[in-house]
C-alpha cells in the first residue's frame, strides 16, 4: 500500500511500521527524515515531482513510502475498559471523513473505532494522510457485520447512540454515562435501517440555518466530545 506526507512518514519511523520502500522528490530537503529513513535501512529512491504526482491520488510533499497493509485491530480486545467510548461508521463513502473523524476520535481518547468490512471506505493513502498520523496511535476495527457487532456490544454494557434528525432527541439531552458507542451513518443515507432500529437513542444536532445536515465528520466532532463532556 502506497502511504504519503511526511507527519504520516515520521509515524511510520516512530512506530517501526514495515517500509518496504520509499520515494522521494529529487529536490527533497527535509534532513532528518533522511537521516531517520537511513537509520532503519530503508531503500530510498529519487523520482522527479511529475513521477509522484503520478504514483499518488492527492499533496505528497515530496514523499511516497511503500508500507504493508493496514494492521486491523479487534474491537473485543477493549469491551471491559470502564465507561469506553467505541465510535461506529455506519458504511462512509468519503475517505476525508473517515481520516478526520480518525483524528478526532484520536484526539478526543476515543477507545476504538469501527468500519464495516463492505460497502464504505476502509484505510487507505487518503485516510492516512487527513489523519495526520493519528490512525497509528488509536485502534480502527473492522467487522463484518455491523448488526452483530452492535448485539455484542450490547450485551457487554454499552448504550448505542445514533445520529438522525428524524425521532430523535437533543443531543445534549442524552445521558452517556456508562460504556456508549456512537454510530456515525452515511454522508448521503444516514444510519441503514436495521442500524437505527438498534439504537438505544437517537440523537439529532439542532441547526438554525438553511442547511438541514452536518458534515459526517463534523457531526461526530460534536457527539464525541458532548459525551466528554458529560463523562467529565
Amino acid at each position: 500500500m502506497l502511504v504519503y506526507g511526511r507527519n504520516v512518514a515520521y509515524e511510520f519511523l516512530e512506530k517501526k511500521e514495515k517500509i518496504r520502500k520509499v520515494y522521494l522528490q529529487e529536490d527533497f530537503h527535509d534532513k532528518n527524515l533522511i537521516i531517520a529513513l537511513k537509520k532503519f535501512n530503508i531503500p530510498m529512491i529519487f523520482r522527479s515531482k511529475t513521477e509522484l504526482d503520478q504514483l499518488a491520488n492527492g499533496v505528497h510533499q515530496g514523499i511516497i513510502l511503500d508500507v504493508v497493509d493496514f494492521d486491523y485491530s479487534n474491537y473485543k480486545d477493549y469491551l471491559d475498559k470502564e465507561d469506553a467510548i467505541f465510535v461506529i461508521l455506519d458504511h462512509l463513502e468519503d475517505p476525508h471523513n473517515l481520516g478526520a473523524i480518525i483524528r478526532t476520535a484520536e484526539a478526543a481518547g476515543v477507545d476504538a473505532v469501527i468500519l464495516p468490512k463492505n460497502r464504505g471506505v476502509s484505510v487507505n493513502a487518503t485516510v492516512m494522510k487527513t489523519s495526520v498520523g493519528a490512525i497509528e496511535n488509536i485502534p480502527v476495527c473492522m467487522v463484518t457485520n455491523l448488526n452483530e457487532t452492535i448485539k455484542d456490544l450490547k450485551e457487554h454494557g454499552f448504550w448505542i447512540v445514533g445520529t438522525a434528525l428524524e425521532n430523535s432527541t437533543d443531543y445534549r439531552a442524552i445521558d452517556y454515562s456508562g460504556k456508549i458507542a456512537l454510530v456515525i451513518g452515511n454522508e448521503g443515507e444516514g444510519m441503514s435501517r436495521l442500524v437505527k432500529e438498534s439504537c438505544d437513542f437517537i440523537a439529532k444536532i439542532p441547526m438554525r440555518g438553511k442547511v438541514n445536515s452536518l458534515n459526517a465528520s463534523v457531526a461526530a466532532g460534536i457527539m464525541i466530545y458532548e459525551i466528554l463532556r458529560q463523562k467529565g
